[in-house]
C-alpha cells in the first residue's frame, strides 16, 4: 500500500479552468494500491478557496468523504495553513513511507518544512509536475510555466531540501496529449458511468484549447506525475545535474546545466505513449462511482 498526499490546485469542472489535477486525482482513486491520506489544496489554477470547495465536492461525487481535504496557503506569503500542519503530522505518522504528489504551487510543502526542518527527511518520495527546461510551445504559441513559478522560494526549497524528487516537466509532458475525438470515444463508449461523468465535467475545456491554441485536444500535464508516482515502468528516468538558481525559478526554469552543478534531479520521460494512455483510462474506469 502506497501512502500518498496529493497537493494540488484542482479546478476539475470549474468553467474555463484546467482539468488535469482532477484527472490525476481520479487516476489515484482508481489505483487499488494508492492509500490517499488526504488532499492538500494550493493556488494557481484559481484561488485556494475555489480549489478547496471544488475538491471537496468532487470527492463527494465519488462517495469518498473518507479522504480529508485541507486548505493551504492563499499566496506565497501565506505560510500558515491546515494543509502544512497536516503534511507534518502525516509525515511523522508515516515516517519513511509517505509519498507526495504535488501539481501546483509548492507553498504548502515549504510551509511544512518551516514547521519542521526534518520534514523532507521523513518523506520517502516527492513527484512534482511543473518547471520547464526550454521554451514550451503549444501549436507555435509560447506558454508560461504555471507551477514552480508561482512560489519560486518554495520551489527552490523543495528541489534542494527534498529527497528522492522527480519532476514531470512541461516539456516532458507534451506526449500526454489527448485529442478530443479519442478522449470522448473512449470515455463514452466504455459503458462506465464514470466515463460519462469525466467527459461531462471536462468537455468545455476543449473549447478553451481551441480558442487559445487552435487545438482540439489538451495536454494532460498532471497525470504524468501521478502515473510516474505509482507506475514507473511506463517511464525512463533521466538524472540531470543542474545549477539551481532562484531567479530562474521565477520563470519556472529548472536551472542551468552549466557548472558549477548544485543538484541532481530526475526528469522522467514517457516510454510508450499508447501504453501510458491505456493505463490512464484503465485506472479511471476502476473508480467506484456511486451511480454505477
Amino acid at each position: 500500500m502506497e501512502h500518498i498526499i496529493y497537493d494540488c490546485d484542482n479546478t476539475f469542472g470549474v468553467p474555463e479552468c484546467p482539468v488535469d489535477d482532477g484527472l490525476a486525482l481520479l487516476y489515484l482513486l482508481g489505483k487499488p494500491e494508492a492509500h490517499i491520506l488526504g488532499v492538500t489544496t494550493t493556488y494557481g489554477n484559481s484561488r485556494v478557496e475555489v480549489v478547496y470547495e471544488n475538491t471537496r465536492n468532487m470527492l463527494k461525487d465519488m462517495g469518498r468523504n473518507d479522504i480529508p481535504v485541507l486548505m493551504g496557503g492563499k499566496s506565497r506569503k501565506d505560510r500558515t495553513s491546515e494543509a502544512a500542519k497536516f503534511l507534518v503530522e502525516r509525515a511523522n505518522r508515516h515516517r519513511g513511507q509517505l509519498k507526495i504528489l504535488a501539481t501546483g504551487a509548492l507553498t504548502n510543502l515549504y510551509a511544512a518544512y518551516e514547521l519542521d526542518h526534518d520534514f523532507f527527511d521523513k518523506v520517502s518520495e516527492i513527484v512534482l509536475m511543473g518547471g520547464i527546461t526550454q521554451p514550451l510551445l503549444l501549436n507555435g504559441i509560447q506558454l508560461d510555466e504555471l507551477n514552480l513559478s508561482c512560489d519560486p522560494d518554495a520551489s527552490y526549497c523543495v528541489l534542494t531540501e527534498g529527497k528522492n524528487v522527480s519532476v514531470a516537466t512541461g516539456n516532458n509532458c507534451l506526449p500526454a496529449y489527448m485529442s478530443h475525438e479519442d478522449y470522448k470515444t473512449r470515455l463514452l463508449a466504455s459503458g462506465y458511468s464514470i466515463g460519462k461523468y469525466i467527459y461531462e465535467k471536462t468537455k468545455n475545456w476543449f473549447d478553451v484549447k481551441v480558442k487559445v491554441f487552435d487545438l482540439n485536444g489538451f495536454y494532460n500535464w498532471d497525470i504524468v506525475a501521478a502515473v510516474y508516482l505509482l507506475e514507473k515502468g511506463f517511464f525512463v528516468g533521466h538524472l540531470h545535474e543542474y545549477q539551481l538558481i532562484k531567479d530562474d525559478l521565477i520563470r519556472g526554469y529548472i536551472g542551468s546545466q552549466q557548472a558549477p552543478y548544485t543538484h541532481t534531479i530526475n526528469l522522467p520521460t514517457i516510454l510508450n505513449v499508447n501504453a501510458f494512455r491505456d493505463e490512464i483510462f484503465c485506472s479511471w474506469f476502476r473508480v467506484n462511482f456511486p451511480s454505477q
